[in-house]
């Protein structure tokens, strides 16, 4: 491939090689996701093999949403990112963003760890965010509304990629529940990143609040289930960011078992 040695996790000059192929966008996305060569790696993972997957599949058009968009940063790079990808792929992609708009609300109890998060936190300057963006759409209000009426709303492209980080428990459960739509409005296998169910001495999270709650309570009911991304937590070299992918599998979709994989996986007899 075109970055070889030079992106070696031995190679001392790595770092710099990552920082001059992210701004130049050297090579092509597939290339760079290889390498993580983003400003945030796992949101270009999960657009590329979202996007990936769906052209397998034979869509011409998904979405990818980020619960929890804060100032707007990742919402910013999403957008970005999806561009290139829809570029490379010939998919369309459509992003869409949810978030309250003025920040945390009061957590509902202890499950949403009010010991590490406080009401408006991770405000949000809504217009100026809003002049920085080319198409994303932004959804602002409380998720326990917005999720309800997002598909009648916006009627968007079957979603493919979620990156959740909207920190509470009782918020992702929520927002968990939009995997529940009709089957046209999905994938059979959706890519999910989940950005708080690890972090430090601090947050302390566990399975039993938070992220990790919402993740577990509704592997609990029904037959989707969110699966961590074993292709990633085996690798000899992994990094925290491969513990927090996730794939959504809703068995019961019509598309699930439509086969996807390489065409010749012949083994002959060696003579």
């Amino acid at each position: 491939m075109w970055y070889g040695p030079l992106f070696s996790r031995f190679n001392p000059a790595r770092p710099l090689a990552l920082t001059v192929a992210q701004r130049l966008r050297l090579g092509t996305f597939r290339d760079r996701v290889g390498v993580d060569a983003f400003e945030r790696p796992h949101y270009a993972y999960c657009v590329y093999h979202a996007a990936n997957l769906a052209s397998k599949l034979g869509y011409r058009e998904i979405s990818v949403i980020e619960y929890g968009i804060a100032g707007g940063n990742g919402l910013i790079l999403l957008e970005q990112y999806a561009d290139e990808v829809a570029v490379e792929l010939g998919i369309s992609i459509q992003v869409y963003g949810f978030d309250t708009g003025t920040g945390l609300p009061p957590p509902v109890d202890y499950r949403d760890l009010p010991y590490h998060w406080q009401p408006g936190f991770f405000q949000m300057d809504e217009d100026a965010l809003r002049k920085r963006l080319r198409h994303a759409q932004l959804i602002i209000g409380d998720i326990r509304y917005t999720a309800k009426t997002f598909v009648d709303t916006c009627n968007p492209a079957p979603i493919a990629a979620v990156i959740h980080d909207l920190d509470f428990y009782s918020s992702t459960r929520v927002a968990l529940e939009m995997f529940n739509v009709d089957e046209k409005y999905r994938l059979p296998r959706i890519f999910c990143y989940f950005d708080d169910i690890i972090g430090e001495e601090a947050e302390l999270y566990n399975d039993f609040t938070g992220e990790r709650l919402a993740i577990a309570e509704f592997n609990a009911s029904g037959t989707k289930k969110l699966s961590p991304a074993y292709h990633l937590i085996t690798r000899e070299y992994t990094k925290q960011w491969h513990h927090q992918i996730f794939l959504l599998h809703d068995f019961e979709h019509s598309r699930y078992c439509d086969f996807v994989s390489e065409d010749n996986q012949q083994l002959p007899l060696k003579r």
